[in-house]
Formats: structure tokens, sequence, C-alpha cells
């Protein structure tokens, strides 16, 4: 995924040089996505497909909108012209997941009590797993792709540089793949594997199911 990220993050140059990178990252995104969510329900394979096929497209007219901001205004400002394009990236990151996995929401995914023992399906926990989901995944792609523009920023402004103009995309790329790979155990772990929900908060049908307090739910990846 880090070449991915580095390629969609590149200043654009064209056509295809802006949209291939986004649909490339988004395709690769909205994949694993629903490869690794919560999958105690039923869909059927025609509107999982039409489901990821929507994802990949709003988000990746969502990561290209910044690329064409620059190319039609020509913008100037070197920190606006970094970060615009970090802010679409983590706005997009969050909707992909809302969308690849949004039937969870719909259909709900199965509770248990804390021996495992299932008790229903619930819409609250389908809704909580995609929205703490959708979280990690701002974190992790905000933090990849904002810390190694901040580092060329100020990297291109030392005498080393100056000499060797083209260690800067070697620096940004290494530095993509560093972060990245130091940010995917941190993202995954910002929300347990396991999230749990007070009973009196899940759907009346499921509450008689069980004397427990708290309920447990599979997040996803």
């Amino acid at each position: 995924m880090a070449p991915t990220v580095f390629l969609s993050m590149m200043p654009p140059k064209g056509i295809k040089s802006v949209i291939l990178p986004q649909v490339f990252l988004y395709t690769y995104m909205t994949t694993f996505n629903s490869i690794n969510g919560n999958r105690s329900y039923t869909c059927k394979p025609l509107e999982r497909s039409l489901l990821m096929a929507e994802a990949i497209a709003a988000s990746t007219f969502l990561g290209v909108v910044p690329h064409f901001i620059q190319i039609k205004y020509g913008l100037t400002n070197p920190w606006i012209k970094r970060l615009l394009p970090v802010v679409f990236l983590v706005q997009a990151s969050g909707i992909n997941v809302y969308m690849s996995r949004n039937i969870e929401s719909i259909k709900g995914i199965a509770v248990m009590d804390k021996e495992g023992n299932v008790l229903g399906h619930s819409t609250i926990a389908g809704t909580k797993a995609v929205r703490e989901t959708a979280v990690s995944r701002t974190v992790l792609f905000g933090t990849s792709a904002l810390i190694p523009e901040i580092f060329t920023y100020f990297f291109k402004r030392t005498q080393f540089f100056l000499k060797n103009p083209g260690s800067l995309w070697i620096l940004k790329l290494s530095c993509t793949f560093l972060t990245m790979g130091l940010m995917v155990p941190v993202s995954f772990s910002v929300f347990p594997q396991i999230g749990q929900i007070q009973c009196r908060s899940h759907e009346e049908k499921i509450q008689p199911s069980t004397e427990e307090t708290e309920i447990f739910y599979h997040r996803g990846v």
C-alpha cells in the first residue's frame, strides 16, 4: 500500500498521473476493507460487488479533487499544496470504509456473550464497528501522508538537497514506507478487535437474550 500512497501524493503532471494512482490506491483499499470486515451476515456477491464499485468511484473522485484544484488554480503556497491532498486523503479513506462496509450497519453483525455464544445480529454494533474502523484508517493514512510531506519540506532547504536534488523522492518514498510500517500496527490497535457494548444500548430483541451487562462483537480489521 505504501507505493500507492506515495504515488497518490505526487505533484500532478497530467490526467493519467492524477487518476491512475488514485484508482490503484482506492481499489486496493476497498478490497482490503471488504475482505477484512465482519462477515457474520449474509450478502449476495452482486450486492457486495456493486457496493465495492461505488466505494472505489466515490473515493477516487474525492482523491483527485485536490490535484485538479492545483492544476486549475496553480496553487503557490507550499503548505497548501502539501496539506490539501493529505486532507482529502484522510476524508476519502474514512468514507471508503463507510461505503465498502456500510452493509454491516444495515444488516447488523453478530453479537455474543462473554463465552462466545451468538445472541443475535445488531445494527448498533455494526455501526460502531464501521465507525471505529474508519477512525483507525484516517489515523493510518493521514499520518502516513503527512509525515513524509513535512520531512521533504524541510529537506528541500538543506545543502544536501541542493547538491543532490534527485535524493528528494528517495527520501520521501523511504519515509512513506517507514511511517506506514510503523503506523499499521498502531492504527489496528487504536480500537480492540473484540469490541463491547452495554446490553441496554442494544436493540430490544437482543436484550432479553442474556442477563449480562455487556455483550461483544468482532470489529474486523
